[in-house]
């Protein structure tokens, strides 16, 4: 779960960028915020980002906090040309690890969280 200030941006990012799909929205105006489910399949059958809006909090102090999401991709260079295309901020140029020579490629979201795509076929050697 992410929290974000901008659920609609951050929906439009998500869906534009990633590739994911909105699956719901549940509003909770008693607790006051708001989420979104988004993924690359059907909620019960695959795994699923939940972000997070409290009412009127458009940022968020992340401390000394530490938080990446990793997703496989089959082409870390298109995925990397994609993000320079969007709102995204790429953090990690497209290539290889150096000692594992798994291909990366990193960004940050418009609330500043990071995510890594990773090779599909690199990161299944690495598992061998």
């Amino acid at each position: 779960m992410l929290r974000v200030g901008d659920l609609n941006r951050s929906i439009e990012f998500y869906e534009k960028v990633f590739g994911m799909e909105l699956l719901r929205t549940r509003d909770n105006p008693d607790n006051k915020y708001t989420i979104a489910m988004l993924g690359y399949g059907p909620e019960d059958k695959s795994t699923v980002l939940e972000l997070t809006y409290n009412y009127g909090v458009t940022e968020y102090d992340k401390g000394n906090a530490y938080a990446q999401i990793a997703i496989g991709t089959d082409d870390v260079y298109k995925t990397a040309e994609a993000i320079k295309l969007s709102t995204g901020k790429l953090t990690r140029e497209p290539g290889p690890l150096p000692g594992i020579n798994t291909k990366i490629t990193a960004c940050l979201d418009p609330d500043g969280w990071k995510t890594v795509f990773v090779d599909n076929i690199d990161f299944l050697k690495e598992l061998e």
